[in-house]
């Protein structure tokens, strides 16, 4: 039995997949990497840690279709909430209570939804 044979060698570069061996890297000048060291330390992490999490992070959101950051998903609630709130109350009509929170489950909806096609819109390539 051959000590490289196909099985051996499907098994050995199973193994190895897991393993990170490929490097990226880029370059900042001084005041990044100041700006870079400050962050890293406040996390209590090493500078390669670090900046593989954020390449990992980007990675899997850019994975996961109509993902919005949570933040801006409220922000678009919010916006949808006084849009169709003022509006009525501008123009001198009363909003009852049943109408407010029907009007709150569907901004509990379509915020996300929302805020994830503002974000794919935004990511163009070449806009």
């Amino acid at each position: 039995m051959p000590l490289l044979g196909q099985d051996n060698l499907a098994e050995m570069m199973a193994r190895g997949a897991k393993f990170r061996s490929n490097p990226a890297g880029t370059k900042l000048n001084d005041a990044e990497f100041t700006e870079l060291t400050a962050l890293v330390e406040k996390r209590s992490q090493n500078t390669s840690e670090f900046i593989r999490e954020l390449v990992l992070r980007e990675l899997r959101w850019d994975k996961e279709e109509g993902h919005a950051d949570p933040l801006l998903a409220e922000i678009v609630g919010v916006r949808l909430l006084l849009v169709n709130i003022l509006r009525p109350l501008a123009a001198g009509q009363k909003v009852p209570f049943e109408t407010f929170d029907k009007l709150l489950d569907q901004i509990k909806i379509l915020k996300h939804e929302l805020s994830g096609k503002l974000l794919s819109e935004s990511r163009k390539p070449g806009e």
